[in-house]
């Protein structure tokens, strides 16, 4: 295994990371904008307004996208473990 094949294990890594993280991550923040200006317009300013719905909203984009990142975290699993074969 050369220092190529190891910044490609590198790099896929971290893009099936990201690929994972986006789901969640992009909901998170379009709730959290979406709410901070409902706040803003409204001038309600309860702690509690910010969280609960971002939860139910990230919880419910996990359990719709699991199988997606089921999907990309088997292939990363099989592409890698093709390598540790290959390197015999």
């Amino acid at each position: 295994m050369n220092q190529a094949d190891v910044l490609e294990v590198l790099r896929s890594g971290i893009w099936t990371t990201l690929l994972i993280a986006a789901p969640p991550l992009i909901i998170a923040v379009v709730v959290g904008v979406t709410i901070s200006l409902v706040q803003a317009l409204t001038q309600v300013q309860e702690m509690t307004l910010t969280f609960v719905p971002k939860i139910v909203a990230i919880l419910m984009v996990t359990v719709l996208a699991l199988p997606f990142m089921y999907g990309a975290l088997a292939t990363y699993a099989d592409r890698l473990s093709d390598l540790i074969v290959a390197i015999d």
